[in-house]
């Protein structure tokens, strides 16, 4: 689907609001929407006049859906689908293009794998297409920017909200925000959350500490200072196996086993913490130049400890599920410095919006892996019988009877590497507007990403430097003053240390970084002041330099490509009922013939919200996911499935609201994205939970 799609007012129209007294739960799109521009994109052109697909997603909205992580932001987004991650990290299929690193916070990049808190947030932007312009290296999907909560000055105002559901998972939010001065603000965001879910042995903690700064210098100059302060440990549940090849027609998840854990009771688990400073200066040289700068430090300890199923397989009329383990850990500090000038200027009759930009991005990067070693065969794997599996605890593998069948250790020392990243980037972007119908955007950044690894397993030190330039143009065309029909082209690389750098492989240090290009056409209608169709056609295209099999001396470049189509309706149908729909159709395939995994053709959401009374408003919610491969051999598929979500929100006075949301109404039995063919997730049956927030 097309879409600035922007999350809308899903309150009564505005000239209701007082009467009603309900909460502001969504933005407007148009010249008075709050949400009306992307902050990441450090402009303030409004969403009508960018040529990109744009989703947002507001705080009020966040809590209204009872969306608790980036995955249930995902699942109502179009073009993008959730991907499992391992059971210890936000991972995302943009486009078909999967990711666990293009996530930025406040437009600084936020690459470490773990799971994402909402609590501080104040919006979360999702733009589709890659995006090395704006964000470099990578993007090249798309991005999600989260927007945190700042201080305001002149402003004191609090919130307190506890929810629990019906997995005894508990959580109590609190924001509060106290003008010091008639200059400056401080504001407080914290979290608590105890963690629970429908799988044996899942549970965990969350506590987030968020205070915001904010000094108005004076009438033209600003400066923000925050500090986040997270902790989390959770679980690691990475799913159950699919079919084995050996399996006449079975292509799907076993669910003989779906209630079954393949986990260690006690050393499945992922731990984080990390401390996260970020300053800004803003300043307006006069009406038509501004500028900022921003500087961010952040650091973050890692660890990730899992036994998993890895295959499954039926031997001699016996079902076997294989076991596999290991612990990584990860210590990274990230250092960056950022600025930006804007201006706005005429040359003759064409009127200009200019940006001009530059970033360092100075990264240090500490990881190991060890495997784990059965006792049985020294080896990192072995199968068990289902039949005679009894769980693990501690690296012991036990029977179904409690007898010991096998003991593992982390003991063997896989990797260890030493990664320091130095990254300079340049960008110029120029908005044209060069009649009162017809925008052109040209513009194009330049990156050098320079990687140093020290290999502690094997004793070598490789490096290698990327240099390169990601353009983007742009047309926007208004025929009517409601209507912006739009088409693009950007580009974006992902060097070939991937995600997370953690090593260049020996034999591919010398290879180019992969490449995408996006091409799309779109149309952004507002039908009413208060409906929006958006929709877009669009090609995201990949090249990925390789080593030929056969002549390591020569390369392959292996190309994939994704098709697909996007549109999403937002706004009030009638004053009392407001809709945000979606559909996407995705068609990709790699070079060797294979549908991309995790790619389903045909995906789609619906959310209904009603106000049944001056107090009582009701939502009802539709996701729809068809069938996609769970592997890029093609050989597990994961079924198609329609859930139905549900909501119910009652204002017992201007300050305090009670609220319920439902998820999985119907209690189907889905698998809603996978790892690998071995590691499928079993989704949520039906939960609820109830949220009582107070404002102050």
């Amino acid at each position: 689907m097309l879409s600035s799609t922007v999350a809308f007012a899903q309150t009564a129209p505005a000239e209701d609001d007082t009467a009603t007294g309900a909460l502001d739960t969504s933005v407007i799109v148009g010249t008075e929407g709050k949400a009306n521009e992307v902050i990441a994109f450090k402009t303030g052109t409004p969403l009508k006049d960018t040529p990109r697909s744009v989703s947002i997603f507001t705080a009020e909205e966040i809590k209204d859906r009872g969306f608790e992580s980036i995955a249930d932001i995902v699942d109502y987004t179009p073009g993008l689908t959730t991907s499992q991650g391992e059971g210890h990290r936000d991972s995302v299929v943009f486009r078909g293009v999967r990711s666990t690193a293009d996530f930025f916070l406040d437009g600084v990049r936020d690459d470490v794998q773990y799971y994402r808190g909402l609590y501080n947030l104040e919006r979360v932007e999702v733009l589709r297409g890659p995006s090395a312009l704006h964000f470099g290296r990578g993007g090249t999907g798309g991005v999600i920017n989260r927007v945190t909560k700042k201080a305001v000055v002149g402003e004191n105002f609090g919130n307190l909200t506890t929810t629990a559901d019906t997995f005894d998972a508990h959580s109590v939010a609190f924001d509060y925000n106290l003008t010091l001065s008639d200059k400056a603000a401080l504001r407080l965001n914290t979290n608590f959350e105890a963690l629970n879910n429908h799988r044996d042995f899942f549970d965990g903690e969350r506590f987030g500490f968020n205070p915001t700064f904010t000094y108005e210098i004076d009438t033209d100059t600003k400066f923000t200072l925050s500090y986040e302060y997270a902790d989390h440990e959770r679980f690691v549940d990475r799913g159950i196996p699919g079919e084995a090849s050996s399996i006449p027609g079975v292509r799907g998840p076993q669910r003989s086993v779906s209630t079954t854990t393949f986990g260690d009771s006690s050393l499945n688990t992922t731990e984080l913490e990390a401390h996260i400073f970020r300053a800004r200066l803003e300043h307006s040289f006069n009406d038509n130049w501004k500028g900022s700068v921003t500087g961010s430090f952040g650091k973050y300890n890692k660890l990730y400890s899992n036994y998993f199923a890895s295959d499954f397989r039926n031997q001699g009329g016996v079902d076997q599920v294989e076991l596999d383990g290991y612990v990584d850990t990860t210590d990274r500090e990230r250092f960056t410095l950022s600025g930006d000038l804007i201006g706005e200027f005429n040359t003759g009759k064409v009127a200009h919006k200019l940006l001009l930009g530059a970033e360092y991005i100075r990264t240090s990067s500490d990881q190991n892996r060890f495997n784990n070693v059965f006792a049985s065969n020294s080896d990192d794997q072995q199968f068990f019988d289902i039949a005679n599996f009894g769980g693990l605890r501690n690296g012991v593998v036990f029977g179904a009877d409690g007898s010991v069948l096998d003991t593992g250790t982390f003991s063997d020392l896989n990797d260890a590497t030493d990664v320091t990243i130095d990254a300079y980037s340049f960008y110029l972007q120029d908005e044209i507007a060069i009649t009162s119908k017809f925008d052109l955007i040209l513009g194009a950044r330049f990156d050098s990403f320079d990687i140093e690894v020290d290999n502690n397993v094997s004793g070598t030190r490789l490096s290698r430097t990327d240099d390169e330039v990601s353009p983007r143009v742009g047309i926007v065309y208004k025929p009517l003053e409601e209507v912006s029909l739009y088409a693009t082209y950007s580009e974006s690389f992902l060097p070939r240390s991937g995600d997370q750098f953690t090593d260049i492989d020996g034999g591919d240090d010398a290879l180019d970084p992969n490449t995408f290009s996006n091409l799309e056409f779109g149309v952004k209608w507002d039908i009413t002041d208060s409906l929006y169709l958006t929709a877009a056609a669009f090609r995201i295209d990949q090249r990925s330099p390789q080593a030929s099999s056969t002549n390591p001396g020569s390369l392959t470049v292996v190309e994939s490509e994704t098709d697909g189509f996007e549109f999403q309706l937002q706004g009030y149908i009638t004053d009392k009922w407001h809709i945000s729909a979606g559909y996407t159709y995705l068609d990709g395939d790699q070079a060797n013939g294979n549908r991309l995994r995790e790619l389903p053709r045909h995906s789609a959401s619906i959310w209904n919200r009603y106000q049944a009374t001056n107090k009582l408003n009701l939502g009802l919610g539709i996701v729809f996911q068809d069938e996609s491969f769970a592997d890029l051999g093609n050989t597990v598929v994961l079924p198609d499935f329609v859930r139905v979500d549900a909501a119910a929100s009652y204002d017992v006075s201007d300050s305090l609201r009670l609220q319920l949301n439902i998820e999985n109404l119907f209690d189907i039995n889905y698998f809603p994205n996978s790892h690998t063919a071995n590691n499928i997730t079993v989704g949520k049956p039906i939960s609820a939970s109830l949220s009582i927030s107070k404002s102050f």
